[in-house]
């Protein structure tokens, strides 16, 4: 590697030139920690792709997000011709620390390695010899950056703007489309229903250009307690046990469950309400950031999370499809498979028509052999089963979610049955096992219940879902499905009478 190639190499340049101040107070050498590592390796892997660089980072607290992202565009603008970077935080303080954090990595360098600044002050640096510059301002009046023409954007913590979607207008239109130009938005999440939040669901769910990361807070080493600093035997609780169980193998230690316990006695002296404070200030999974305003959630978290890291082998049991229709741009179709105790291959489908999708699911009928398709029916289900059916596919059956319950004395309707069914199949004892995915894992968690006066049990429906900013529950409706029928579908339990006579081999 030639001399220019090493200046214009990131990694080279940060760990020998650059200065950081750590938590401590001491000026050191900025080596990058495993999160910032991982986020420069997602923008480097998109940026080779796609020659630009459209991120939304979700982060716990004082990850070193933001002391990433700036050195990243200080680095770009001094070794680059004609950048313009721009950095726009949620408060004055905010903007004051990243700007001096910036000016340090520039008044650290060695002399003559970057041109001296033609324009130097307080939000301010311009390197006139290159035409580049590196401005920040603080988001409030509506029209901050608005008029700038940039090639570099970096919001930092988005999700505590005031006027965040406005500010976003304006401030996206001013970064063109041409390689090279970069979009990074980072935040603690701060609730749902927000312009920050929106973001996020729209790039998890695929409805948008920018890459979805997150970065779980127990990858800080200095998230922990030590030893030494703790009172002999402390044993962890069942919740802790099995958190530390599933996050163990991605880096959590018996030492970051013991700060996480201490810290959620900061954040309330009621429990329950401080490890919701926690997980909304340092998450485990994204699911967790977003604070539900839904005080007590049907499903909670950490049985979902249980069931993600579970392998169970599912190969002698009979297969069950699920399917949650939907056409257009916004709406996802989703098709779910599921084997007894293990449910896999959640496919999201976009831009299909319902002939698309017979012909789709005509397809995976005829090659994989399921015992049921199970098809919600109201809208436009009714018609993919209608053609299915026609075609002669039995073991195709749309569901009327909206009818009477089974149940009628315990639920006010069957969506409310099915997801009961799905619900204590993953709290049951026996271990189950569903796909790894933030996107699934957030559905499953979202839905708010109540019961009616005669006792009846009645789950949030997805249009009170959406008025208070939560996305429709696609994936989890589509598991729910598969559910039509019980959960014990597809083994030795199941009612035989309820199956096709050419499908009951499969349950033998």
């Amino acid at each position: 590697m030639d001399n220019l190639s090493q200046l214009r190499d990131f990694r080279f340049f940060s760990e020998n030139f650059f200065k950081i101040r750590t938590k401590s107070g001491l000026v050191t050498e900025f080596m990058l920690n495993r999160a910032q590592l991982y986020i420069h390796e997602r923008l480097e892997a998109q940026r080779a792709e796609t020659g630009k660089v459209r991120a939304i980072i979700l982060k716990g607290r004082q990850q070193g997000c933001s002391t990433y992202v700036q050195a990243r565009y200080f680095h770009k603008t001094i070794t680059n011709m004609g950048i313009k970077t721009f950095i726009l935080t949620h408060e004055a303080a905010a903007t004051k620390n990243l700007f001096e954090m910036t000016k340090r990595y520039y008044e650290h360098l060695p002399s003559g390695l970057c041109p001296r600044a033609g324009r130097d002050s307080v939000k301010e640096l311009r390197f006139d010899s290159l035409d580049s510059g590196y401005a920040i301002g603080t988001a409030g009046a509506k029209g901050t950056g608005r008029s700038q023409t940039v090639q570099l954007l970096h919001g930092s913590e988005v999700a505590f703007w005031p006027n965040a979607a406005e500010h976003a207008q304006g401030l996206m239109q001013a970064v063109g489309e041409q390689d090279g130009t970069e979009i990074i938005l980072e935040s603690t999440a701060n609730g749902i229903g927000n312009y920050f939040h929106s973001v996020w669901v729209a790039s998890e769910q695929g409805k948008s250009n920018f890459q979805a990361i997150f970065v779980p807070w127990y990858w800080q080493p200095e998230y922990r307690a030590f030893y030494n600093q703790l009172p002999e035997e402390i044993h962890l609780s069942e919740d802790e046990s099995q958190l530390l169980s599933l996050y163990e193998p991605n880096g959590m230690t018996r030492e970051h469950i013991y700060w996480r316990r201490f810290k959620i006695g900061q954040f309330s002296s009621d429990h329950d309400l401080g490890v919701k404070l926690f997980n909304q200030e340092y998450p485990c999974c994204a699911a967790d950031a977003f604070l539900n305003p839904v005080d007590d959630t049907f499903i909670p978290s950490p049985y979902v999370a249980k069931a993600r890291k579970q392998s169970i082998d599912c190969r002698s049991s009979a297969l069950i499809i699920g399917v949650d229709p939907a056409i257009g741009d916004n709406d996802r179709c989703v098709i779910i498979k599921r084997k007894a105790r293990v449910a896999f291959d959640c496919e999201i489908l976009r831009n299909y028509n319902t002939m698309e999708l017979a012909g789709k699911l005509k397809t995976m009928i005829e090659k994989e052999k399921p015992a049921k398709v199970f098809i919600d029916s109201i809208g436009i289900g009714a018609g993919v089963v209608d053609r299915l059916q026609e075609m002669g596919f039995h073991c195709v059956e749309g569901i009327n979610v909206a009818r009477s319950a089974n149940d009628k004395e315990r639920f006010g309707n069957l969506r409310a049955e099915l997801w009961s069914e799905m619900r204590d199949w993953l709290m049951g004892e026996i271990p189950v096992q569903i796909p790894d995915s933030d996107e699934l894992h957030s559905d499953l968690c979202s839905l708010g219940f109540k019961h009616r006066s005669n006792g009846q049990l009645l789950i949030e429906s997805k249009d009170d879902l959406r008025k208070r900013g939560m996305p429709s529950c696609d994936l989890a409706d589509a598991l729910m499905m598969t559910f039509a029928m019980g959960p014990n579908v597809g083994t030795s339990s199941f009612q035989a009478n309820l199956i096709p006579q050419h499908h009951r081999s499969l349950f033998i």
